[in-house]
């Protein structure tokens, strides 16, 4: 695994792999859940179907897989709640042709479901042992399109911007600069921002052919910091 700042790329084709019946039946409740919920965007309740949440997720909480409730990952992470996921996803609006940034690759669930969206998707983690098991994970689904790193979220990936779309995954306590540049005229950015879990907002930023950004709050939310390497 490549964990020293160089990019890797995961050739596999997409497999089909068993799942018990049971998380079939809790993973159809989910999605039922988040039509309820108001998430109507067929390609993305389509890749979320296709995505097994079980295997991004710690043995002990398997059981809670498709629960809609964030879950504990190693080194004080989360796996974010199915419905922020989606939420996230939706306004992200991704098109299969795209390039798309995640900042905080974390259990690599959120990677694999913008995989099944989008051309290419760059994620960037600063833990090297979250890291190593997220891109087994990649390797064990086969998903060919999802290129990682190990490094400074808030400092983008210079070298293979610019980027249609940006998702980040833990709050910032305003938006980086960086990410802002590293973003193409006409993209999408999708951010949690905010120095207090507790008033922490999810942020829209559009980017206009002209370069100048439009930001719209789309609802709270709670996520870990954005830890900047010093």
């Amino acid at each position: 695994m490549n964990h020293t700042g160089k990019s890797r790329t995961v050739f596999h084709s997409s497999p089909t792999l068993p799942v018990a019946e049971d998380e079939v039946s809790q993973r159809i409740r989910l999605l039922m859940k988040l039509r309820n919920s108001g998430i109507r965007d067929a390609a993305v309740l389509s890749a979320m179907e296709s995505i097994p949440r079980e295997l991004f997720v710690e043995d002990v909480f398997r059981e809670h897989a498709y629960d809609d409730t964030a879950l504990p990952i190693a080194l004080g992470q989360t796996i974010s709640q199915p419905t922020i996921v989606a939420m996230m996803t939706v306004a992200l609006e991704v098109k299969p042709r795209m390039r798309v940034l995640e900042i905080g690759t974390g259990s690599g669930y959120q990677a694999a479901v913008l995989a099944k969206l989008a051309r290419r998707v760059y994620s960037i983690e600063r833990h090297k042992d979250l890291l190593a098991i997220a891109e087994q994970r990649f390797l064990q689904l086969r998903l060919t399109n999802i290129v990682t790193k190990r490094g400074d979220g808030a400092k983008g990936w210079k070298e293979a911007a610019p980027f249609e779309r940006i998702i980040v995954t833990a709050a910032a306590k305003e938006i980086p600069a960086s990410l802002v540049d590293q973003l193409s005229d006409g993209g999408i950015m999708v951010i949690p921002v905010g120095d207090n879990v507790a008033e922490q907002k999810l942020m829209r930023l559009t980017k206009g052919e002209d370069g100048k950004t439009f930001i719209e709050s789309l609802m709270d939310v709670r996520f870990v910091p954005l830890v900047e390497e010093r």
